[in-house]
């Protein structure tokens, strides 16, 4: 169970250091945002996957606890 929880911290923590250095990226690029300003399809689609994966790092985390505690 130890190789497991190390396992998803790994994870947790590859995902929280990656995802928002990317989105920062992402924001800077010039399909980012259409002549007016707002946010396109580019954008949103890639906020919606950064945040999907930020998600997983959170279970990632609470299934790490859960394994060193003996509940998994």
């Amino acid at each position: 169970m130890i190789a497991l929880a190390v396992l998803l911290f790994l994870n947790a923590a590859f995902n929280v250091v990656v995802w928002p250095q990317f989105y920062k990226r992402v924001a800077r690029d010039p399909r980012a945002r259409d002549a007016e300003g707002r946010a396109t399809a580019f954008l949103k689609v890639h906020a919606v996957l950064i945040a999907v994966a930020l998600v997983l790092a959170l279970v990632s985390v609470i299934a790490g606890i859960a394994a060193l505690a003996g509940a998994l």
